[in-house]
C-alpha cells in the first residue's frame, strides 16, 4: 500500500494529497503518518511547497471529517434508541446510558474533537459521534481543521526537514499510537468496570 499512495502522491501532487488524505479519514488503515512526511519530502525534490502540502491535506482531513460526521448524522439517538428496544437486553445497555452519553458529548465534545484529531484511528472516527450527538457544524469545522492543521504541520514540516529519511518518522509515530492506544484500552476497561458495578449496584437497591 505504501508504494500505491506514494506513486500517487507524486503523479497527481496536491490532488493525490487532498484525495488520499480525504480518504484516509473515511478508511484509517490508510496511514496519515507516510502521507504526509512524504508529502513533506516530496518538497525537498518537485515544485510543491510546505504550506501547499498543508493546505491540500487539511482540506482533505476537512472534507473526510464531514463525510463521516454525515454519516453519524444518520445514527442519531432516536435511531441508537430503537437498537436498544430491540437489542439492549443482550448489550446490557438502557437509554438512560445512550442519553448520558449524548450528554457527557454535548458538553466535552469540542475539546475530544480536538484532541483526537493528532491520535491516529481516532482522528478519523471521532467525526461520527461527533454526527451521533449533533454537535453545533461550525464549532464541529473549526476545531477538526485546528485538530488537522496541528497535526499535518508537524508531519510535513518533519518529512521536509528528514529529507530521504523520512520513514524514520513513521517509527516514532508508531511508538506514540501503540502507547496511546494502551492507555485508551485502560481507561476504556476501567470505565466498563465502574459502569458495570454501578448498574449492580442499582439493580440490588
Amino acid at each position: 500500500m505504501e508504494n500505491w499512495i506514494t506513486d500517487f502522491m507524486e503523479q497527481y501532487g496536491y490532488l493525490g494529497i487532498f484525495l488520499i488524505i480525504a480518504l484516509e479519514n473515511i478508511f484509517p488503515p490508510i496511514p496519515s503518518e507516510i502521507v504526509l512526511p512524504f508529502g513533506g519530502f516530496m518538497t525537498t525534490y518537485s515544485n510543491l511547497t510546505v504550506p501547499g502540502v498543508i493546505l491540500a491535506a487539511t482540506c482533505g482531513s476537512v472534507v473526510g471529517a464531514i463525510i463521516l460526521y454525515g454519516v453519524g448524522l444518520l445514527l442519531d439517538v432516536e435511531r441508537l434508541e430503537k437498537i436498544v428496544d430491540r437489542w439492549g437486553y443482550i448489550l446490557k445497555i438502557s437509554k438512560e446510558d445512550i442519553h448520558k452519553a449524548d450528554n457527557w458529548f454535548d458538553r466535552y465534545g469540542i475539546w475530544t474533537v480536538l484532541f483526537c484529531r493528532v491520535i491516529p484511528l481516532l482522528r478519523s472516527l471521532i467525526s461520527i459521534p461527533a454526527g451521533m450527538s449533533n454537535m453545533n457544524f461550525v464549532l464541529f469545522l473549526i476545531f477538526t481543521t485546528i485538530g488537522s492543521l496541528v497535526w499535518n504541520i508537524f508531519l510535513v514540516s518533519v518529512g521536509a526537514g528528514l529529507g530521504e529519511a523520512w520513514p524514520l518518522i513513521t517509527e516514532y509515530i508508531d511508538i506514540y499510537s501503540k502507547i496511546i492506544y494502551a492507555v485508551i484500552a485502560v481507561l476504556v476497561f476501567a470505565a466498563i468496570i465502574i459502569w458495570y458495578f454501578f448498574r449492580f449496584r442499582r439493580s440490588k437497591s
